[in-house]
């Protein structure tokens, strides 16, 4: 006989009322019971952080709880980022304009991970949004655009005005958006073919 075990979450902002072994991890309840599948598992070691939601407030790696240890708890996914189906978060935004994500696996892990940096850091600075994604792995990207989608949309989330990527890269300093100096007159003259010689008329003598 299976013992199973009640609990009972806000999920997303509604409730729900599970019967759960006691063995299950929160990402399975999500993914499998709740069919919120953005919450992704990656490593089953608790190194990527592709599982990470938020728990009463606060990041998690949902591969490490078990759905009986957050009875009674507040449950925030990816999925309820965006305000309405015709909308992104700015943090969302913020990835697709900046290029902060290819495959997009570890793609909700980050955004949870940076949400919960942002809710006590508002401007961050790039070293302390490194030091926050620690624990989250990412295959595609370098990172560096991660850092700079979430430089951006924390930005727009204290009221800046959204930044394309041209003009974030530029920002930057970035070489291979700033323009190069236009070619000294004699280096341009120097690179184009010489044209041939036209022949002068020939004398009546020499015909």
């Amino acid at each position: 006989m299976i013992l199973l075990i009640p609990i009972r979450l806000t999920v997303n902002g509604e409730a729900v009322e599970l019967d759960v072994e006691p063995r299950r991890l929160l990402v399975d309840v999500l993914r499998e019971d709740l069919d919120l599948t953005g919450t992704k598992v990656g490593c089953d070691t608790s190194s990527c952080g592709t599982c990470t939601v938020h728990l009463d407030g606060r990041a998690v790696k949902s591969c490490t709880v078990l759905a009986v240890q957050a009875d009674g708890s507040t449950v925030r996914t990816v999925e309820n980022l965006a305000p309405d189906a015709a909308h992104l978060h700015p943090l969302q935004a913020a990835f697709v304009e900046h290029h902060g994500l290819q495959c997009g696996f570890c793609t909700p892990g980050m955004l949870m991970t940076a949400l919960d940096l942002l809710a006590h850091e508002p401007d961050p600075d790039d070293g302390e949004i490194r030091h926050a994604l620690h624990g989250n792995l990412c295959r595609c990207t370098g990172y560096q655009s991660i850092v700079t989608s979430i430089r951006e949309g924390a930005s727009v989330m204290r009221g800046g005005t959204p930044r394309s990527w041209m003009e974030a890269r530029a920002a930057e300093g970035a070489a291979d958006v700033i323009a190069a100096p236009a070619p000294r007159r004699a280096e341009s003259q120097a690179a184009q073919p010489a044209e041939a010689p036209v022949p002068s008329p020939a004398a009546p003598g020499d015909r």
